[in-house]
C-alpha cells in the first residue's frame, strides 16, 4: 500500500493558511442527560450534490480538515496519509469532538491485499480503578465528567500505527499541519461554535480547560472567531521531535499522569508505557448481496449487524422509504440490537457470549419474532442466548484503490473536562461506560476495556464466487446514535438507490430507550401519526441528535462522495 515516500516529503512541508483558510459551507451527541445544539441549518436541505473523482476522494466533518487530506493525496500520499493528517486537523478545529487524549478506530482495505483489516486504538482503564477505590469515595457510579473517568488515550499511538502499517508519511510529518493551525490560529466554523459554546459549564470547572477552550477565561468563541491553542502546537511539536513515546512512558505523559493523580485520577505512567493498539479481524453479517462490516466488542458495531440481519427478510422496499411500517420494524430491530449490547457487550475477555452466539441464525430468527408489524416494544431484555460518544469520522479513498474508514473520539463533549495545564489538550472520559454493579460483563475493573460507542462502518459486496469487492467507506458520528445510523444510511443506498449524498441528507430517526423516538421535521405528520398509533412516543428532533454521515462509494471507474449537511465539513475529490 504505500507509496515511493520521495514523491511527498519535499512537498508536504506546511499545509499553506491560504488553503487551509477556505470560506466555511456546510459526534458526538450522547443520551443521558444530552444537550443538544440549536439547529444551525436545516437537516437536509444543503442542496449540494455528491462529489464524483476520477482518482481520489475524501469526506470529513469540517472544511480544513478535507482540505488538508486533499492535499496530501494531490502531493501523492496515499488514504491513510491523508486519513491521519485529516484526523489530526479535526484535533485542532473541532476539539470538543476528539483529541490527543481520545480513541481511534478504523477499517482499512489495503489494495494490494484484498481484504479489510481492522485497528482498535482504544485504551484500558487505570492501575489503580478498582470498585474498591471508587467506593471509598462513596461513589455509586463514575462521575462523567470526572477525573475518574480517565482512561488510557490512544488516539496517538493509532496514528502512528496507521502510518507505519500503510503510510508513507512519517509521524512528524503528518503533524505539521495541525501545529501550524493552533500555533496560528483559525476562524471557527458555526457549527462547531455552537457545540462548543453548549460545553462552556464544563470547561470552566477545571483549570487548565479554562485556559485553554474559553476566550477569556469566561465564554466559547463566537463563528467566524479567531482561535489558537499554543499549548496544543508545542505539545504536537514535542511528540514529532521525541516520537510518541514521550507520551507513553515519557515526560509528556508524566506530567499528564502527574496533573490527574492531584484530581483523584487512577492513571500511572507504567498504563501509559504499556498501552498498544490491537489489529483484529473485523465482524461481519451478509444483506442481500452487500456484507456490513464492525470492529468487534467492545465497541457497539455488532448492534448494527444484528438490525441488518433481523430486517433481513422483511419486504423494506415494499413498505417505502421512512414510511411508518418501515420505520417501525427499523425502530423494532434497534431496540432488540441494543438491549443486547447492554445485557452483553464489553471487554471482550469478560464477555459470556461471543460475537458469533449473537449473530447465529437460531438466535436472530428468535429475536425477529419479537417484533410486533402494529405494536411497538417498550423495553426489551437482552436476549437468552447469552448473559447480559463527542466523535469525528472521516473517510477516504485513493487513485490505488486503498480506503480506510476512521473515527476518533473523547467520548462526550471535551471528554472528561480535564486538561492538565500547559499541555493544550483534554483527557476522555470512556471509563463513564463502566458500571459499578458487581460481577457484570462491563463492571469496572483495573486494566479494563471500556465499553465504546465509536464504530467506523465497511461495505463490500459479495461477487458470484462468494470474495468481496470493496463498495462504501461510512459512518454516523453521534453515540448511540451510530449503528442505527449505519443501518439507515446503508439502506438508503443498497435498497432505495441514493447516491452518497442523498443518503447523507435523507431524514434520519433516533430511537432513545422505551418509546421514545426521535424523528426529523422532513418526515410528515401523516407518518408521524401513524407511528404513535403503534405505540412509538414520537418527537421532532433537530441536525444535532441524528450525527453526521461522511460516506464514500466506489464506483466501477472512480468514486463518488457525500459529507453530511448537519456538519461543518464537506467531500472533495481530485
Amino acid at each position: 500500500m504505500p507509496s515511493a515516500r520521495c514523491v511527498l516529503r519535499p512537498l508536504l512541508h506546511l499545509v499553506p493558511l491560504t488553503l487551509l483558510g477556505l470560506a466555511v459551507t456546510a459526534g458526538h451527541a450522547h443520551d443521558a442527560g444530552a444537550q443538544e445544539r440549536p439547529d444551525v441549518a436545516p437537516a437536509s436541505a444543503a442542496g449540494q450534490s455528491a462529489v464524483y473523482a476520477p482518482r481520489g476522494a475524501l469526506a470529513t466533518s469540517h472544511p480544513l480538515a478535507t482540505s488538508a487530506g486533499l492535499r496530501v493525496l494531490e502531493e501523492g500520499g496515499n488514504a491513510v496519509d491523508a486519513a491521519v493528517v485529516a484526523a489530526i486537523v479535526l484535533t485542532v478545529v473541532e476539539p470538543h469532538m476528539t483529541g490527543l487524549g481520545g480513541d481511534l478506530f478504523a477499517l482499512v482495505w489495503p489494495a494490494s491485499e484484498g481484504r479489510l483489516m481492522g485497528l482498535s486504538a482504544h485504551g484500558r482503564s487505570g492501575s489503580g480503578m478498582t470498585l474498591e477505590a471508587l467506593r471509598e469515595r462513596e461513589l455509586d457510579r463514575i462521575p462523567i465528567r470526572s477525573p475518574e473517568a480517565v482512561t488510557v488515550p490512544g488516539s496517538l499511538r493509532g496514528w502512528v500505527d496507521l502510518l507505519e502499517r500503510f503510510g508513507t508519511l512519517s509521524l512528524a510529518e503528518a503533524l505539521e499541519p495541525s501545529i501550524r493551525l493552533a500555533e496560528e490560529g483559525f476562524p471557527v466554523s458555526p457549527v462547531v461554535a455552537a457545540d462548543w459554546a453548549g460545553e462552556v459549564d464544563v470547561l470552566q470547572e477545571n483549570e487548565g480547560a479554562r485556559a485553554t477552550f474559553l476566550v477569556d477565561g469566561e465564554r466559547a468563541p463566537e463563528a467566524g472567531e479567531w482561535f489558537r491553542n499554543p499549548d496544543y502546537a508545542a505539545t504536537l511539536r514535542r511528540i514529532a521531535a521525541e516520537g510518541p513515546d514521550v507520551f507513553y512512558g515519557g515526560e509528556l505523559g508524566r506530567e499528564v499522569v502527574d496533573g490527574l493523580a492531584e484530581l483523584g485520577g487512577f492513571l500511572t505512567l507504567d498504563d501509559l508505557a504499556r498501552h498498544e493498539s490491537r489489529w483484529v479481524e473485523p465482524l461481519s453479517a451478509d444483506f442481500r448481496g452487500y456484507r456490513l462490516w464492525q470492529i468487534p466488542p467492545p465497541g457497539q458495531g455488532i448492534a448494527a449487524l444484528q438490525m441488518l440481519r433481523i430486517l433481513e427478510p422483511f419486504p423494506l422496499e415494499r413498505m417505502g422509504h421512512n414510511s411508518a411500517e418501515y420505520l417501525h420494524h427499523l425502530i423494532e430491530a434497534k431496540k432488540l440490537a441494543y438491549a443486547d449490547l447492554d445485557g452483553h457487550i464489553a471487554d471482550p475477555r469478560f464477555m459470556e457470549t461471543t460475537p458469533e452466539q449473537l449473530l447465529a441464525d437460531d438466535y436472530i430468527q428468535a429475536r425477529r419474532a419479537l417484533i410486533s408489524a402494529h405494536e411497538a416494544m417498550d423495553a426489551p431484555d437482552p436476549g437468552e442466548a447469552a448473559t447480559r460518544s463527542e466523535t469525528i469520522y472521516l473517510t477516504v479513498a485513493d487513485a490505488e484503490g486503498n480506503m480506510i474508514s476512521l473515527i476518533n473520539s473523547v467520548y462526550f463533549g471535551f471528554g472528561s473536562g480535564i486538561v492538565v495545564p500547559g499541555t493544550g489538550f483534554h483527557l476522555q472520559n470512556r471509563g463513564a461506560g463502566f458500571t459499578m454493579e458487581p460481577d457484570q460483563p462491563n463492571t469496572v475493573a483495573p486494566g479494563k476495556e471500556p465499553f465504546h460507542t465509536i464504530i467506523p462502518g465497511f461495505v463490500t459486496r459479495i461477487q458470484d464466487n462468494g470474495s468481496d469487492e470493496p463498495w462504501l467507506s461510512f459512518g454516523v458520528m453521534g453515540g448511540a446514535m451510530q449503528p442505527q445510523g449505519h443501518v439507515q444510511v446503508l439502506l438508503n443506498m443498497a435498497l432505495f438507490g441514493m447516491d452518497p449524498q442523498q443518503a447523507a441528507d435523507a431524514d434520519r430517526f433516533r430511537h432513545y430507550s422505551g418509546l421514545r423516538v426521535g424523528i426529523e421535521a422532513g418526515v410528515g405528520e401523516e407518518v408521524r401519526r401513524a407511528l404513535r398509533a403503534r405505540g412509538h412516543n414520537v418527537t421532532l428532533i433537530g441536525p444535532g441528535a441524528v450525527g453526521g454521515a461522511q460516506i464514500i462509494q466506489r464506483l466501477e471507474r472512480g468514486w463518488a462522495a457525500g459529507s453530511d449537511p448537519r456538519k461543518d465539513g464537506h467531500a472533495a475529490g481530485h
